[in-house]
């Protein structure tokens, strides 16, 4: 059986000034230099004359990608890419995804490379992490169970070349924050269901000091969240439940009943068959993958303690399945959420927001001075913008700017949608305060939004975050797989840089 957490770590990063002398080439398998479109490789290079042949082959153009064998003893392979200097972070991410893909296509099991991005000062930075992240994306074995698993060593280093502002931890912890979201998001459903889940979440909380209570199906009972229980009860365990991690810097443990910061929620449903609702076998098949944004909560959450983020932050998992069954809840039953609104039922695949339901109303309850959720809720957001970007949606206008903010900087996109009011029309029922969804799915990410709404106070700032790129064929950016992990380096961008800011 897989196991549970990555076995691997991310390739460690050095730093190192100037450019790497010749001597030091047969360290490398790989050498990878990122270019300006209006540049030419450096007269100081090592094998400055392969590169600048290479270059002067043909004429450069944006995203264009280039090899040479250099002339040692290891017979290193040199990937020349280049890039517009003013890309944006995600169009950079993908063009180091190219170099990165050259590489192991040729070098298949490197296990030094050495990285240079001969650009100016300011933007150096920015481009050897992209060049680092594409190539901790590549090295990365998803789980497998195969019974002759495919033999390969790992990258072990990666040396990067050049004076920069580049943070090597906060490189590193990144990588590992989306490379954990796609593994988990990648374990198939027999092997992660809701009782290896808790047994992970307690390992990862004793391992970087985060509190962990887990609500069982009763302790929720007794919290009357009638919308989560609809969902699982259907499971044919009793093992289903909503997690609750906090993080609390070291500065303010003395005030650990204090406000925290930010509280990051995601959706955990399993497994999805639809319910009594069943879905059809193509849009069952990979319904493993619809706890993505429980991942990318506890990803962040996790890689904010290993740097020792300044600010307190709380994660709520909400870990169900949504099976078929006798017990399986039905479209038309009204039941109660926690907060005491009551819910008609329309479709019970519209499980995620039932679920996502009670755990923003807990997380409420600790009065966050800003809540940010994540979840593969509706095909609607994917309709709309297809699986290149995600859908965000925010009660509050500076919340959502810093959201965009971190969207930008970190190069996972996200297309804010509107939010208003009149759209509460559309979930009138006639039996309940609320209907669950429309029995149409026209422009469901926004009514499943509205939905949501409703149990989170209106004096917290909230933003829903619809993962829309949480899969993608032929992976995206600089993630090569279809599950992409995305979610990580937004989160960790916004909690490091942009939450707190004006």
């Amino acid at each position: 059986m897989p196991s549970l957490l990555p076995l691997l770590k991310s390739p460690r990063l050095s730093l190192k000034s100037g450019l790497p002398p010749t001597a030091t080439l047969d360290r490398y398998d790989v050498v990878l230099l990122l270019l300006p479109t209006d540049a030419r490789p450096s007269g100081g290079l090592p094998n400055a004359g392969r590169w600048q042949t290479l270059h002067a082959l043909a004429k450069v153009s944006h995203a264009e990608v280039r090899t040479v064998t250099l002339d040692n003893r290891r017979q290193t392979l040199g990937v020349l890419g280049y890039c517009r200097a003013d890309a944006e972070s995600f169009e950079l991410l993908r063009v180091a995804g190219l170099l990165a893909q050259r590489a192991f296509a040729n070098r298949p099991q490197p296990q030094r490379i050495a990285i240079i991005a001969q650009t100016t000062t300011r933007p150096r930075a920015a481009w050897q992490e992209a060049l680092y992240a594409a190539l901790a994306a590549h090295c990365f074995p998803l789980p497998s169970d195969k019974s002759q698993p495919a033999t390969r060593k790992a990258l072990t280093s990666i040396d990067v070349y050049g004076d920069s502002s580049l943070d090597r931890a906060r490189a590193e912890r990144t990588a590992e924050a989306t490379n954990l979201v796609r593994h988990l998001t990648a374990l198939p459903p027999n092997v992660l269901d809701a009782t290896a889940y808790r047994r992970l979440l307690v390992v990862l909380a004793r391992r970087h000091g985060l509190r962990l209570r887990w609500y069982t199906e009763a302790a929720l009972a007794r919290l009357g969240a009638g919308a989560f229980l609809a969902v699982s009860r259907g499971n044919p365990r009793r093992d289903a439940g909503i997690a609750h991690l906090s993080y609390v810097p070291r500065r303010k443990r003395a005030k650990t009943a204090g406000r925290p910061d930010l509280a990051l929620v995601g959706k955990g449903v399993l497994f999805d068959t639809g319910g009594t609702n069943l879905k059809p076998h193509k849009s069952m098949l990979d319904m493993h993958t619809d706890m993505a944004g429980s991942a990318v909560a506890l990803a962040t959450i996790v890689a904010a303690a290993q740097l020792r983020a300044p600010m307190a932050i709380d994660a709520w998992l909400a870990i169900t399945e949504n099976n078929i069954g006798p017990k399986s809840y039905r479209p038309q039953e009204v039941v109660r959420a926690l907060n005491g609104t009551t819910i008609q039922v329309i479709h019970s695949d519209a499980e995620g927001r039932m679920a996502l339901a009670d755990t923003l109303a807990l997380a409420a309850r600790r009065k966050p001075r800003a809540m940010l959720d994540f979840a593969t809720l509706t095909g609607a957001c994917v309709y709309a913008l297809t699986e290149r970007m995600s859908g965000l949606l925010a009660t509050d206008d500076g919340l959502a700017q810093r959201a965009l903010a971190a969207s930008a900087a970190s190069g996972e996109r996200l297309w804010q949608f509107p939010l208003p009011d009149d759209f509460d029309t559309d979930l009138d029922s006639p039996t309940a305060d609320i209907a669950q969804c429309a029995v149409d799915g026209k422009g469901d990410h926004i009514l499943a939004t509205r939905f949501l709404k409703r149990f989170v106070p209106d004096d917290i700032p909230w933003a829903h975050v619809d993962l829309s790129s949480a899969t993608r064929r032929g992976g995206l950016a600089h993630v090569p797989t279809e599950i992409t992990g995305f979610g990580a380096r937004f989160a960790l961008t916004f909690v490091l840089d942009h939450q707190g800011k004006p």
